[in-house]
């Protein structure tokens, strides 16, 4: 990330404990902050480099006023937005905690606090990785919270509102807000693809009986990061329902809709998570039980061969023993007699193994 400065007065605009900003100072900071404002008619982005324009904007009511934050790790950055927005110190607390659990908060019905987690899936690792996001809703204003990465999330949506392409611009903040959680949600679908191809390569390997204990570990990781996976989005289902229910002042009638087909897409990736769960949990019996026939099969085949052996066995060590009034020893044909006598017995043993399909 580029490094940016922000130069005004000596008034303080923000603190957290042990530190304070004095905003007359040079301060370098890695936070990426851009202001994107927008109506039907225009819109405007601009990257924010001081922080005292991060303030609550005073436009008219159809202007919509977008501060994406990239960037959660600076408290100072942090604690500054919030004194702009007056934003309380617990919502900022669970801003910049990448652990926090996604919830919905709603305080005095001045702004609405919503944090969630982006998944993506790691193909090398073949684990899931989170990114922490968090929004704070207003009358005519979004803020997002997003990790530092080198690609923006959220760029799908600038690139739509650049292009006035769908509703983005015709609604106001929540329906922004909508579109921001919209596109989150998508990606769990992506997510869902990848660890559903990887379950189909897995699920081939075991019918065509070349796995290996490789493969068993591939499926207790998937299974597990499923697990995971519902753990992060089963909140997301409750505070769509919960705004589904309450009707907060802060989401217009008109994009109830679309936050109800946003609780229906969180509904379908819950139950593709199930299923997938399922379908690793029967693959590992299937895996197991394959294995199990696998071994029963090799041991069958064992036992066969020790019981085709043990009469021959017998024979060799009868006349493998040393007395010296043993008849058949002198015998001159004795020993082709002997050879051909186990031959018979390890024939007709076979044939009736064969007759109680034994092998």
């Amino acid at each position: 990330m580029s490094r940016r400065r922000y130069k005004h007065s000596e008034k303080k605009i923000g603190a957290s404990p042990g530190t304070l900003i004095y905003v007359g100072q040079d301060t370098d900071y890695k936070t990426k902050i851009q202001r994107i404002e927008y109506n039907e008619a225009r819109y405007e982005i601009e990257p924010v480099k001081r922080l005292s324009a991060c303030r609550i904007p005073t436009q008219e009511a159809n202007v919509v006023s977008w501060l994406d934050v990239d960037g959660i790790h600076e408290p100072a950055v942090v604690a500054g937005i919030g004194q702009q927005y007056q934003l309380h110190p617990l919502l900022l607390e669970d801003v910049m905690n990448s652990q926090q659990k996604p919830k919905l908060e709603e305080y005095d019905g001045s702004y609405l606090f919503a944090t969630l987690k982006m998944l993506y899936f790691n193909k090398i690792r073949q684990e899931l990785e989170s990114e922490h996001l968090s929004f704070v809703l207003g009358k005519n204003y979004l803020i997002s919270f997003q990790e530092e990465r080198k690609a923006d999330l959220f760029q799908p949506i600038l690139d739509r509102i650049q292009a006035s392409a769908g509703k983005t611009r015709r609604n106001g903040p929540d329906y922004l807000l909508y579109a921001l959680m919209d596109l989150v949600v998508d990606h769990y679908f992506v997510v869902l693809d990848t660890i559903g191809e990887r379950l189909e390569v897995l699920e081939n390997s075991i019918i065509e009986q070349v796995a290996s204990q490789q493969t068993l570990t591939r499926l207790y990781t998937l299974r597990r990061e499923l697990t995971l996976m519902r753990k992060l989005v089963w909140p997301v289902r409750e505070m769509i329902n919960r705004l589904l229910l309450e009707e907060s002042e802060l989401i217009r009638p008109t994009t109830m809709p679309f936050m109800r087909d946003l609780y229906d897409h969180v509904v379908q990736v819950l139950d593709s998570i199930d299923s997938y769960r399922e379908l690793a949990t029967s693959l590992l019996d299937v895996y197991l039980s394959t294995n199990s026939n696998r071994m029963n099969a090799v041991m069958k085949t064992l036992t066969i061969f020790s019981a085709i052996f043990m009469p021959l066995t017998f024979i060799v060590g009868v006349y493998g023993m040393n007395f010296d009034n043993m008849p058949e020893l002198h015998t001159r044909n004795g020993y082709y007699v002997v050879l051909a006598v186990m031959a018979v017995l390890t024939v007709l043993m076979v044939v009736y193994f064969r007759r109680r399909r034994w092998f």
